[in-house]
């Protein structure tokens, strides 16, 4: 089964919040950036096992751009008691841009965790100007539940949104909070220029502190290493959700 015919059919099962967050997410990269397909290894494109008796589903979906070399959805369900969706997109190392990702986790018809960042990766670990002043200009919107970021979180920036939604109403700010961050990024993207080597090595070594960082996530870990054990988990963290950059000497 590939994922590009699968997830639909996924995502019809799914939360409602994260259903719609992942519509919006692919509506806003189709009408901001010129897609095209990347392709994941093609038994990592859907891939099914079990976690605790329950039945695990997981499909991605990945694109990239000129200016992202690849841009990754993952929607997973583990049977009615918990759905995932994750999302993250990375910059080609020759562009000055951000790691926007971005997480929902819910379970038994409640969102428990929901996460946006746009994440610095250049050496001083601040947002490009662009980036600060349009979010600073974002209407502000308070959340009743804030959530403390991991230990590892020092890789986010201080725009980033991580919460319990508390009520359909959060939800939905949530939602438009996270269109509003991929919006800008997709136009700052689209009008962004290549910077010189030195710069794009820069970017790398940022982007590579942050995949390292992010595949520090136990949970998501062990998750995997329990339905398909922990050779597989370690490849599938390593391979589809944060894999490494190539070095910039090879990029053309």
């Amino acid at each position: 089964m590939s994922a590009s015919s699968s997830i639909p059919s996924l995502r019809q099962q799914q939360h409602p919040l994260i259903r719609q967050l992942a519509d919006s997410i692919e509506a806003t990269w189709q009408q901001n950036l010129e897609l095209s397909p990347y392709d994941l290894p093609a038994e990592l494109g859907y891939v099914e096992g079990k976690l605790e008796g329950e039945k695990l589903i997981i499909e991605n979906r990945c694109y990239q751009t000129p200016q992202f070399r690849k841009m990754h959805m993952e929607l997973a369900r583990v049977g009615n008691m918990l759905d995932i969706l994750h999302c993250v997109m990375f910059p080609r190392p020759e562009y000055d841009l951000p790691m926007f990702g971005c997480d929902l986790v819910g379970g038994r018809g409640q969102i428990s965790a929901a996460i946006v960042d746009l994440s610095p990766v250049g050496s001083h670990h601040v947002l490009p100007g662009v980036y600060t002043s349009a979010l600073a200009a974002l209407p502000t919107v308070n959340f009743t539940q804030p959530r403390e970021l991991p230990a590892w979180g020092d890789i986010f920036s201080e725009f980033c949104l991580f919460i319990k939604p508390a009520n359909l109403e959060e939800e939905q700010l949530f939602l438009q909070r996270v269109v509003d961050y991929l919006t800008i990024h997709c136009q700052n993207a689209r009008s962004s220029q290549p910077v010189p080597p030195q710069q794009a090595t820069e970017i790398l070594a940022g982007q590579r502190n942050y995949c390292t960082k992010q595949q520090k996530n136990d949970k998501t870990r062990r998750v995997l290493e329990k339905a398909f054990g922990s050779k597989w988990a370690e490849h599938y963290m390593t391979t589809v959700l944060f894999d490494l950059p190539e070095e910039v000497s090879t990029l053309s």
